[in-house]
């Protein structure tokens, strides 16, 4: 057996083992070392293939993919630097617990540390982000091989899925030549009855003794607060709510969470918390008896500062499998059990404390008060950045998801996404919180099949302005709104404000026609100048096939003063 049919019958076995193992998307950039896993995952009938040139940007579309999906992505590049690009992918990949199968080719073992070209130290490239990385043999085809192949693909998908979802990362060092021969006889090997790893994944639970413990220990309080945090499990908004309603608790949901959008009721759910907690004395004056929180950290920073002015409180963080996930450093009591079974398990259990009703009574009251201060409209049909955000939330079509940038973007989704019957994703890289690879990971949800609205900033929309030619290269449907106040907006939140040099080291304007670069890239773009042209530009653009793009100017000084406003006349309604 020659070298070439080695290569591919090891090559082709590892890629159908892929299928096998559940994978369905493949998103490969072009280059010379990668010829086999390339061609062969394009060759094979049950993957689908996505070309995306910039390693970059090719790493954050399969994000957005697997995120929107909640199953993994593989992605497949050349040797060198080619494969340090996917770093930052892999890192957000890694903190906001999304499956990706990371395929890097790279010169076998001779060639290495020699001085040949595209050669780089790839062994552990990514340091600890990976779940589990693996170099490949080199190509055989003998049975014990094949069978070797299987396995390590098999567990790739595994290892992604399956606990906190992640990303794993596979070496494979191959020879020249580097074409595989797509027309050997039985190319894809055989494929067992099922995938060489399977596994009943259970989910945690309590016990009923550990339930009747947690369950008594909450009823000795009072004044509870229920947290949510970013979550994707669908039927976790509902869980929440009934157990919620059951105990007569507060729910201060973030927008990532899902509990603000749907069919669930919705009484309960305080939507405007980080309005309300960005007054000091309004933190303190609401200090609760106990805080349960079902995952990660909300967004807001009003939050934080809550929970650090009453770190003596007892705290409970569930987290589904694993985690430490506490950035306030409050002493804390950690629950490993799946987060929709534990909120079923104790909405059935029995509740013989009553819980101070005035406490939900406030909360119920000055979250009525900070949305009316919220949605209130001066009659200008002015834009500004919230305006612009409430307009958004407004129109976005039932049955869609906003893929949301960092910085101003999520936060002002974090205000004005009021509680909604409309069901509405809200996904976002909050796992690093970069504004780097937004626009592909906004694709890349696209491509999943559902209609995405991508909601950033002027800095992000340039950041990743050549991930739009996914959009051109596939028609992906996508509304991008790129909310542009020419620079760093969220800086001007922030003390650098008043600093020397704060233009050119944290402003960062741009002055750059964005409508040439969506022109070049065969979208529509539109500049509305009033709430009710933007209202005429989103609807126009859930009509219209391919990439839509809608910028909305603003001013930076301005909209901070806005939202001051705003939060002040929150603050003073609350205590007066």
């Amino acid at each position: 057996m020659n070298h070439t049919e080695k290569l591919t019958r090891f090559t082709a076995n590892f890629v159908d083992e892929l299928a096998a193992s559940g994978l369905t998307d493949v998103v490969i950039s072009p280059g010379s070392r990668s010829t086999p896993l390339a061609m062969l995952a394009t060759e094979h009938p049950d993957l689908k293939e996505w070309i995306v040139i910039d390693e970059r940007s090719a790493a954050f579309f399969a994000l957005g993919m697997a995120k929107e999906k909640q199953k993994a992505v593989a992605i497949i590049c050349t040797s060198g630097t080619a494969a340090a690009n996917y770093f930052p992918a892999i890192v957000e990949a890694y903190y906001s617990r999304v499956p990706l199968v990371v395929l890097t080719a790279d010169r076998p073992h001779e060639l290495r540390d020699v001085g040949a070209p595209q050669s780089i130290g790839q062994i552990k490239l990514y340091g600890d982000y990976p779940k589990w990385f693996h170099e490949m043999a080199l190509p055989e085809a003998d049975d014990s091989m094949l069978a070797y192949a299987r396995n390590k693909a098999s567990r790739s998908i595994h290892t992604a899925n399956t606990g906190n979802p992640g990303p794993v990362h596979l070496n494979f060092p191959f020879r020249e030549p580097l074409m595989p021969d797509v027309s050997l006889e039985n190319l894809w090997g055989k494929r067992n009855d099922k995938p060489f790893y399977t596994s009943v994944d259970g989910k945690r639970r309590l016990t009923q003794e550990q339930l009747e413990k947690l369950s008594s220990t909450l009823q000795s309080f009072q004044k509870g607060l229920v947290v949510c945090g970013p979550q994707i499990d669908k039927e976790f908004a509902a869980a929440v709510a009934d157990f919620a309603a059951k105990w007569q608790l507060p729910i201060l949901a973030d927008p990532l969470s899902q509990v603000r959008a749907g069919q669930h009721h919705k009484d309960l759910v305080i939507e405007s918390y980080d309005a309300i907690l960005r007054s000091d004395a309004v933190r303190k004056q609401l200090k609760p008896d106990f805080i349960i929180r079902f995952g990660a950290m909300p967004v807001s920073k009003a939050y934080l500062f809550y929970v650090k002015v009453h770190q003596g409180i007892p705290q409970f963080v569930v987290e589904n499998t694993s985690g430490y996930r506490e950035p306030a450093g409050n002493q804390t009591e950690w629950i490993y059990a799946d987060s929709t079974q534990l909120c079923r398990d104790l909405t059935n259990a029995p509740v013989s404390q009553t819980f101070d009703r005035n406490w939900l009574e406030t909360w119920q009251t000055i979250n009525q008060k900070a949305k009316r201060i919220l949605l209130a409209s001066d009659d200008t049909n002015a834009l500004t950045e919230g305006e612009a955000v409430r307009c958004l939330l407004d129109v976005i079509p039932d049955e869609s998801s906003i893929y949301v940038g960092n910085s101003m973007a999520v936060r002002d989704v974090d205000t004005f996404f009021m509680n909604t019957a409309k069901s509405i994703d809200v996904l976002a890289n909050r796992g690093a919180n970069g504004i780097d690879g937004m626009v592909s990971s906004g694709l890349g949800a696209s491509a999943a099949g559902n209609p995405v609205t991508l909601l950033l900033g002027d800095l992000s929309f340039f950041h990743d302005m050549n991930g739009l030619l996914a959009a051109k290269h596939y028609g992906l449907n996508i509304t991008i709104m790129v909310v542009n106040n020419n620079g760093g907006g969220i800086f001007s939140f922030l003390p650098q404000v008043n600093a020397d040099h704060f233009e050119a080291l944290f402003g960062t304007p741009l002055d750059i026609d964005f409508q040439q670069a969506v022109n070049m890239y065969g979208g529509m773009y539109q500049q509305p100048n009033d709430i009710s042209g933007l209202r005429t530009a989103l609807a126009e653009s859930y009509h219209h096939d391919g990439l839509s793009v809608i910028e909305v100017k603003t001013e930076r000084t301005a909209n901070m003063e806005w939202h001051r406003d705003k939060w002040q006349a929150i603050e003073k309604s609350i205590l007066e």
